[in-house]
């Protein structure tokens, strides 16, 4: 048997398991995506940089070891206080 194949006894197996029904709530409370950096959602928001500019976010970010986002909410932060 080749480990790609299904056999009758494999399917007879994950039938009953189904039939027997999933404990459902351990996959509710594991959530998805990302996780969050507060109590408010985050929205996601396109931006759009010219080569230089885009260059520039990079040396920044390899300079202070931050992801591109960060990068950017910091120099909002900034910008806006």
């Amino acid at each position: 048997m080749h480990e790609d194949q299904v056999i009758d006894a494999m399917i007879e197996s994950m039938v009953a398991e189904a039939e027997a029904g999933y404990a459902v709530e351990p996959l509710k409370r594991r959530g998805r995506g990302r996780p969050g950096r507060g109590a408010k959602p985050m929205l996601v928001v396109a931006v759009r940089l010219t080569s230089d500019e885009l260059a520039a976010l990079d040396r920044v970010v390899e300079r202070e070891h931050l992801s591109r986002s960060e990068a950017i909410r910091r120099a909002l932060n900034n910008y806006a206080a």
